[in-house]
């Protein structure tokens, strides 16, 4: 009797798993970018510069891609960054026609070419990076720090209740990316005059603290018709807020508490 035979390789070796091969499995996973460069030292006009990102070999995050550019395709390649945790606003751009954070933004949400140019309507310092020289002034000029009349309390230091504290919710974790005010038409128009929706929102959070004695001055500064009232209401600044915060709701109780003292 003919001995029986299985054919060669019909059966996985022992211990090793039996695997089909993929079709286009030697294929790398790409993503293509479009980032907007300039630098005013050559004197050359504003252009694109397009990136080819392996995501096989890439973090998950638009600044994973940014790192991974400059760090192996073009060295010149300028932005800002720095805590890569969505806290300390440095990563701030305008994202496939969106202000966020660059590290926050997953590349895997944006179909298609990934185009990243700076924040809108501010001066470009180079490639990325926006001048935020105006902007920081604004901050400065609403006096953004606890200001008291009354002697503090000796050893102890100023207090407040619960309901007090849950005031500065929603308030307090602005991070200055200036993506909500750069993204506003009154503030694009009249950033001038307008301090646009980071900064009223920050200009509310000490309005809204129970420790701060010098409410009146506060709002004598804001009585304005272009620092306050240019606010329309059209909520770009709420959508586009990366930490989820709300500068119009803090810009409509500024108008509420001017009303108010009128009355």
């Amino acid at each position: 009797m003919a001995e029986f035979r299985l054919p060669k390789n019909s059966v996985p070796n022992k211990g090793q798993a039996h695997t089909s091969p993929t079709p286009n499995a030697d294929k790398s996973r790409t993503k293509t970018f479009k980032v907007y460069r300039y630098d005013p030292d050559t004197g050359e006009n504003p252009r694109y510069d397009t990136f080819e990102i392996n995501l096989d070999e890439c973090g998950p995050m638009v600044l994973d891609a940014l790192i991974k550019m400059k760090a192996e395709q073009d060295s010149s390649l300028t932005f800002r960054r720095s805590c890569r945790e969505g806290i300390c606003g440095s990563c701030s751009m305008n994202i496939d026609g969106r202000n966020g954070l660059a590290c926050t933004t997953a590349i895997e949400d944006v179909k298609g070419t990934v185009q990243i140019t700076p924040l809108p309507h501010m001066e470009v310092i180079k490639d990325l990076v926006p001048d935020f020289t105006h902007f920081y002034a604004q901050y400065s000029s609403i006096k953004p720090w606890l200001q008291t009349e009354t002697p503090q309390p000796a050893g102890k230091e100023r207090l407040q209740t619960p309901a007090e504290r849950a005031k500065l919710d929603g308030l307090y974790e602005c991070i200055l990316c200036a993506c909500c005010s750069t993204s506003c038409p009154s503030y694009w128009w009249n950033s001038d005059k307008f301090l646009g929706p980071a900064i009223l929102l920050q200009a509310y959070r000490w309005l809204a603290d129970s420790r701060d004695e010098i409410t009146g001055e506060r709002l004598d500064q804001l009585e304005d018709p272009f620092r306050l009232y240019r606010c329309h209401t059209i909520m770009n600044c709420a959508n586009t807020c990366p930490k989820g915060l709300n500068p119009a709701k803090a810009i409509a109780e500024v108008k509420k508490m001017e009303a108010e003292r009128v009355l």
